[in-house]
C-alpha cells in the first residue's frame, strides 16, 4: 500500500481594517505557488469576504485587534501535517521548497537574538494548539504589555506571548536562519542580491518596495529577478 504524500499548509492571516485586503492573500499564493509548490494548501484566517483562486479561507472566531489575530493560527484541528505561518507582506524570490519541510522552527527576531518571530513560523498538526488555547482562555491578560515579563526594547505583540508561552513549557523551536542557511533575507532597498524569502520589517513594505522586489511582489517572477 502506497503512503500519501507529505501535506504542508502555508497559513496566513487577514485582519480588516487596516492596510492589507484580499490583493495582499492572493500575491503571497501566487508566489508561493510560483517559488514553493511543496505547499499543497494555503489558508487564511480572515473576518473579510474573499473568493481567491487556491486560497481556503477560515472566519476569524474572535474580534482580537490587529497583530493579535494570529493568535488564531494556532486553533486545533486547522491543519494536518506541516504547517506554516507567514506574514503577509512576505515575498518569494526564489526555490523555497525548503520552507515546507517538517520540523518545529521558527524564525529569529531581527533585533532580538534568541527571540522567535512569528513573521514565520513552522509546526505540525495541533502541536502548537496550546498558544491558541491558553490566549484565548485570557486574552485580555496577555495583550496587556509586561504580562510575560520584561523585553527589552520590544514592542508587546503576538510573538512576545508566543516566545513566552513556549519558554513556559521547555519548547525552544530551532531558527529558520540556522536550519535553512540562505533562505531568508531581510529587506534592504539598496540591495539587488537577496534570498528565496524576503522578510520585511517596520515602515518597509512590497508595495513601496525598490525594484526587482516590487515586480516579484505583484507576479512578474522570473523577469523580475533577471
Amino acid at each position: 500500500m502506497r503512503a500519501e504524500p507529505p501535506t504542508a499548509t502555508l497559513v496566513t492571516v487577514l485582519k480588516g481594517g487596516g492596510r492589507y485586503d484580499g490583493a495582499w492573500v492572493e500575491r503571497l499564493a501566487a508566489g508561493a505557488r510560483a517559488f514553493a509548490p511543496a505547499f499543497t494548501r494555503v489558508l487564511c484566517l480572515t473576518d473579510r469576504e474573499l473568493a481567491i483562486d487556491g486560497v481556503d479561507t477560515v472566519p476569524l472566531r474572535h474580534g482580537w485587534p490587529g497583530w493579535w489575530s494570529k493568535m488564531e493560527a494556532f486553533r486545533p484541528g486547522l491543519v494536518q501535517g506541516t504547517a506554516v505561518l507567514l506574514d503577509l507582506d512576505t515575498v518569494f524570490a526564489g526555490d523555497a521548497s525548503a520552507l515546507a519541510t517538517p520540523g518545529l522552527a521558527a524564525m529569529e527576531d531581527h533585533f532580538h537574538t534568541g527571540r522567535l518571530s512569528s513573521a514565520i513560523l513552522r509546526w505540525e498538526g495541533d502541536e502548537l494548539g496550546f498558544l491558541y488555547e491558553t490566549f484565548a482562555a485570557d486574552p485580555g491578560r496577555y495583550m496587556q504589555a509586561g504580562s510575560c515579563g520584561t523585553v527589552p526594547n520590544a514592542v508587546h505583540g503576538d510573538q512576545v506571548v508566543i516566545d513566552h508561552l513556549m519558554r513556559a513549557r521547555g519548547i525552544a523551536p530551532a531558527f529558520v536562519q540556522a536550519v535553512h542557511p540562505g533562505l531568508l533575507d531581510f529587506y534592504d532597498p539598496a540591495s539587488r542580491a537577496f534570498g528565496p524569502i524576503v522578510i520585511f520589517i517596520g515602515d518597509a513594505k512590497p508595495d513601496g518596495a525598490s525594484e526587482p522586489i516590487r515586480s516579484l511582489w505583484r507576479g512578474q517572477g522570473a523577469d523580475a529577478a533577471a
